[in-house]
């Protein structure tokens, strides 16, 4: 495994493999690897002949206040999961490489980004779309892999691709959980044990939502109401949204279809966490 720094090596390294005649599978993180990542690290070695990982804390999709400068960051624990994983090439890139002096270009899609983080997190997914496109055309994959627990983020990725006619496949995997339920996130650090404890009422709210849809429960506001009390009542809970939407156009539905999913971000003390989950068993 080797660590690539600059753009235009990883450029060259990534334009003799397509000489060669070799395929690229692509995993972009912000790095403070977990086991969710590993599991996209194992998806993308199956689908590619060399696996590329980014590690690459984005300074564009972090907005005035937010933890840009406190991210947690551990290259060297990052570099021992790749390897775990059978990665090929980690790309971590500085971010003067990545946006050089006059730099004045964005990408934004819009729509599907004007809601539910989108709406919270003004910018967010410009940046999330600018890095992904400089990436995509630095690394020219054939595959990408994302995990479904941002699901925001991979309807969009799927529609910049799709309307750019980028030639990148995107893989959406499952969110992996710890063994009390919660979604795996590398933000989870910042929570105290108590907030940790508190913020399972995201995984418990998913379940039960699905148990009153299978109890025969199809009004969206009825559903989001009680799921808002529920989590209401731990101390250090802030809501920011929760919503039922349809999965591909992420509009905000009154009744639960076969493309619902309930999508949640709930701070915790000053730590903000999302998850999702859809709500009918014969989604698509």
């Amino acid at each position: 495994m080797d660590i690539i720094r600059s753009v235009s090596e990883m450029r060259q390294w990534a334009s003799s493999v397509r000489v060669a005649g070799q395929s690229i599978s692509f995993v972009p993180t912000m790095g403070f690897l977990h086991q969710g990542h590993l599991s996209l690290l194992k998806e993308g070695r199956k689908r590619g002949d060399l696996l590329v990982l980014s590690i690459f804390v984005n300074p564009t999709q972090f907005g005035q206040g937010e933890d840009f400068a406190e991210y947690p960051r551990d290259l060297q624990q990052d570099c021992e999961i790749a390897q775990q994983a059978g990665v090929d090439i980690i790309f971590a890139p500085e971010a003067k490489d990545m946006y050089p002096n006059g730099y004045a270009t964005c990408v934004a899609v819009e729509g599907i980004t004007e809601t539910l983080c989108g709406r919270s997190r003004p910018g967010h997914f410009r940046g999330v779309c600018t890095v992904v496109s400089k990436l995509f055309n630095i690394i020219q994959p054939q595959t990408a892999i994302f995990g479904h627990k941002d699901f925001q983020q991979l309807a969009v990725i799927k529609r910049l691709t799709l309307d750019m006619n980028m030639p990148v496949d995107i893989f959406g995997m499952p969110i992996f959980r710890e063994t009390d339920g919660l979604a795996m996130s590398s933000r989870n650090v910042y929570l105290s044990a108590d907030q940790r404890r508190q913020a399972l009422v995201l995984s418990q709210s998913l379940t039960q939502a699905k148990e009153l849809v299978k109890a025969g429960e199809t009004d969206c506001a009825n559903i989001i109401f009680r799921l808002k009390k529920y989590i209401g009542q731990q101390p250090d809970a802030r809501i920011d949204y929760v919503q039922i939407c349809h999965q591909l156009t992420l509009e905000d539905q009154s009744q639960v279809d076969k493309d619902s999913v309930l999508l949640l971000a709930v701070y915790f003390g000053k730590t903000r966490l999302i998850d999702n989950d859809f709500l009918a068993a014969n989604h698509d």
